[in-house]
């Protein structure tokens, strides 16, 4: 009896979690069809206008519309995030009351039994992620640089070496990576602060 109903709410997280995830698809794609639609119409509207008043005046019309959809789809997909998570919280904790009913099968198991951080980290990938695109092998840095091929390194050396130092603009880097890690930690902090209520 407790199996069966374990069960049944385990199959009702995943597809609460599958609803969460195809709402955030449709969402994100209705706000990249304004987005699209409104760059195309503007760049038509100022072919036309010549960056005129009426450029002015249109642009002024739709782009608050733009903002305000994005503004709202952000709302959305952090709450579905916030969704999701209460149902891998969920999952875990029932893969836990699975393992307590056999223990034996815990070596089955591959995501986690915890309803921490990592826990969650882990049946996200993130662990997996973090190694195997932030920290990459010797074969791939040996391929960057020409394999075996001494000709090929020497070249991309060389190429390496031609860059020329002012060559990316460097402010709007640095502004655009120090916005984003803003973003990034604040966005963090948001996410960890609700998911520590749960």
């Amino acid at each position: 009896m407790r199996l069966q109903i374990l069960s049944t709410e385990h199959w009702s997280l995943l597809a609460s979690r599958s609803l969460a995830w195809n709402e955030s698809f449709s969402r994100a794609g209705v706000f990249l069809t304004t987005l699209t639609g409104a760059i195309m119409a503007l760049a038509l509207v100022a072919q036309a206008s010549a960056f005129g008043e009426g450029f002015t005046l249109f642009a002024l019309v739709i782009l608050p519309v733009v903002l305000f959809i994005g503004v709202a789809t952000y709302i959305r997909l952090a709450a579905s995030n916030y969704h999701e998570a209460m149902c891998v919280i969920g999952m875990n904790r029932i893969r836990a009351a699975y393992l307590q009913l056999a223990p034996e099968l815990e070596r089955y198991f591959v995501m986690s039994a915890h309803d921490d951080f990592r826990g969650i980290g882990t049946h996200e990938g993130r662990a997996a992620r973090r190694r195997y695109l932030l920290l990459p092998s010797a074969d791939s840095r040996r391929h960057a640089d020409g394999g075996h091929d001494p000709e090929l390194g020497a070249r991309g050396r060389h190429c390496r070496d031609r860059r020329a130092p002012g060559a990316a603009p460097v402010t709007g880097v640095l502004v655009g990576g120090v916005a984003f890690l803003i973003a990034a930690a604040a966005q963090s902090f948001y996410s960890s602060r609700g998911i520590a209520k749960l």
